[in-house]
């Protein structure tokens, strides 16, 4: 057969570096250069490859042409040109601000961080004038939270960020995302270690620190005691001559709280903050979960731009067009400027928590470079893994390892009901790490324990660790038919003792929670003087009038009580079992949804092997 010649075409090739995608075809490849599919056929024809105008070219045919034709390129994996791309006009709308003086202001992002106890959570209570410190298990933040205040005409975003130490990357990122800092210490316990943790992130980030001593109203209280250890990690006061302003603080009793947002204006208004409101919109993910009726859920702070109801958005891995924009009061809004929390529904999957987002040209884009993004996250996660997964052992058996002078690998699933939680108890399990027992994660998510963990674990020899979440009656059945562990935790450091003390062979008796029955959710009916009753079928074991029980949405737990009522059909009855219906009323809990799950359960106690 006659190869046609190949001549080079006269039209020059565009200047600077080219970017092309692996696998182009010639149909991409020779527009992308100046030429045509049917110049790059016939020059590797004359190469002796044969090849069609829709066939994948490899990285040496793609190479060798642009060689031929003078082309300076760059080649990247699929999606990630839309990621140069992308980055591209970033850069430049960056070159654009450089001189911010013009921009309008912006409201301050305060960040308020301190040791567990030391009364953050209840300090916001008093700026916000709302409670969100019932609820939380062991009395701790345990997800980052964003809310917005208005003082005097002006708007202040405060990010609460948790204070146990096992969230110190969240607090981190908290820093980073801030242009001030609140520091809470307790007038009656001083600075502890989290409190020098929350110092070092704020200096890092190089923000303004103001203190705020905190539960000035108890008798053993000493302020003077607080700065005299302030100033030995660099935060002199004002009043001792140095630069940092100390508000004497009672979160319990609102003392002090006026006089420490008005410092909190006087050091924004000097730090003279500004942002475009204008162009396209970017900022941090504070916290992201999967919520049963909305799907994917991201918490962000917008730094930059408007963020609209319709546009195209890319956060890490997940992507997604803004289906609606909620502010911290839960009211939907259609859009959100610089400094203003708002949670993202419409994304295609959970963001990670500390991922930067931004709005893409169009979908197709967003799309591409979130799916680029969760390919390199999975093949770092797989490489990083697979060495220890692969002779990993469970927890009942890694003390015998130990024993026998092997090193062990304890392989584990963590499902957790946030992404900000997921990380957080990652980290801290990777702490625990130790020369005789190294950690392996065959899978990490978000959401509640499926059929499907059970079978991953059941091949992999892995222990699942829930927290905040539960498994359902299948997979809780299954688990028991493959003899896999299931370990649910509501504290983190419940979760980090157990496991360290498994480790180092130091199991003592404990309290095993044994389901007692389980019943779903048909119908609701809202009844006069009393709410909502749930018309129920139970599908396993016994309700009983009276017993603990946890409401289950999607395997997460969202309210913890027990049964005040049980009725069969107009009766008020002690007990209903297995498949029969019942009316259930449950103490303090009205949102009830068809389809919940009601789970009863009981505490025994059980000797540690």
């Amino acid at each position: 057969m006659d190869i046609p010649t190949y001549t080079p075409a006269e039209a020059p090739v565009p200047e600077g570096e080219i970017v092309i995608e692996r696998g182009s075809t010639p149909q991409q490849l020779g527009p992308r250069l100046n030429r045509t599919a049917a110049d790059v056929v016939r020059f590797l024809l004359q190469q002796g490859e044969m090849v069609t105008a829709t066939q994948s070219l490899n990285d040496d045919m793609i190479e060798l042409f642009a060689l031929d034709v003078g082309a300076e390129i760059s080649l990247v994996d699929p999606g990630q040109e839309q990621e140069v791309e992308l980055q591209k006009v970033l850069d430049l709308e960056d070159e654009d601000e450089l001189d911010t003086s013009d921009l309008p202001h912006r409201a301050p992002v305060i960040t308020v961080m301190g040791h567990v106890d030391h009364g953050k959570t209840k300090l916001l209570d008093q700026i916000r004038n709302a409670n969100v410190v019932a609820g939380e298990a062991g009395g701790i933040t345990q997800h980052i939270g964003a809310y917005q205040v208005h003082l005097d005409g002006n708007d202040l975003t405060f990010i609460d960020t948790p204070g146990h130490e096992a969230f110190t990357a969240m607090r981190a990122r908290g820093a980073e995302s801030t242009d001030i800092v609140v520091l809470v210490v307790a007038a009656d316990d001083g600075v502890m270690p989290q409190t020098i943790e929350a110092i070092q992130h704020a200096k890092a980030a190089e923000v303004p620190i103001v203190v705020a001593v905190n539960k000035i109203d108890r008798e053993n209280a000493d302020p003077n005691r607080v700065l005299q250890q302030l100033s030995e990690h660099d935060l002199v006061p004002e009043a001792w001559g140095g630069d940092t302003i100390v508000c004497e603080v009672s979160a319990l009793q609102n003392i002090g709280i006026d006089d420490l947002l008005a410092n909190l204006l006087v050091v924004a208004e000097v730090e003279d903050l500004r942002a475009a409101p204008e162009g396209r919109a970017r900022g941090a993910v504070l916290e992201a979960h999967l919520d049963m009726g909305r799907g994917p859920v991201a918490t962000v702070l917008v730094q930059r731009g408007t963020l609209r109801v319709g546009d195209p958005l890319v956060a890490g891995p997940a992507w997604g067009r803004v289906r609606a924009l909620v502010n911290d009061r839960g009211e939907q809004v259609k859009e959100a400027g610089p400094s203003m929390p708002v949670e993202v529904l419409g994304l295609s999957d959970v963001a990670q928590a500390g991922d930067q987002f931004v709005v893409a040209p169009d979908e197709r884009r967003a799309k591409a470079v979130a799916e680029t993004r969760e390919r390199w996250h999975r093949e770092a996660a797989r490489a990083r893994d697979a060495s220890v997964v692969s002779h990993g052992a469970r927890l009942e058996d890694i003390f015998a390892q130990i024993q026998a002078g092997e090193q062990a690998t304890l392989n584990l699933i963590v499902k957790a009901d946030v992404q900000g939680s997921l990380e957080a108890v990652t980290e801290s399990l990777r702490k625990l790490e130790r020369p005789e027992v190294r950690i392996g994660f065959v899978l990490r998510g978000v959401g509640g324990i499926t059929e499907s963990d059970i079978q991953l674990a059941a091949t992999s020899s892995a222990t699942i660790i829930g927290f905040n979440v539960r498994p359902g009656r299948q997979a809780r059945d299954m688990a028991e038919t493959e003899d896999v562990e299931i370990r649910t935790y509501e504290v983190i450091y419940k979760l980090l003792e157990d496991i360290e003390s498994a480790m180092v062979g130091m199991l003592e008796p404990e309290f095993e929670e044994v389901v007692t029955g389980e019943a779903e959710v048909r119908e609701v009916f809202r009844i006069p003087r009393i709410g909502a009753v749930a018309g129920c079928m139970v599908q396993s074991g016994t309700i009983t009038r009276g017993s603990q029980v946890r409401f289950l949405r999607e395997g997460t737990i969202i309210w913890k009580g027990e049964v005040s009522s049980l009725r069969r059909f107009k009766e008020d009855v002690r007990e209903v079992a297995s498949g029969f219906e019942c009316g259930v009323g449950l103490s303090d809990f009205q949102d009830l949804k068809q389809g919940d799950v009601i789970e009863t359960f009981e505490l025994r106690e059980i000797p540690r092997t």
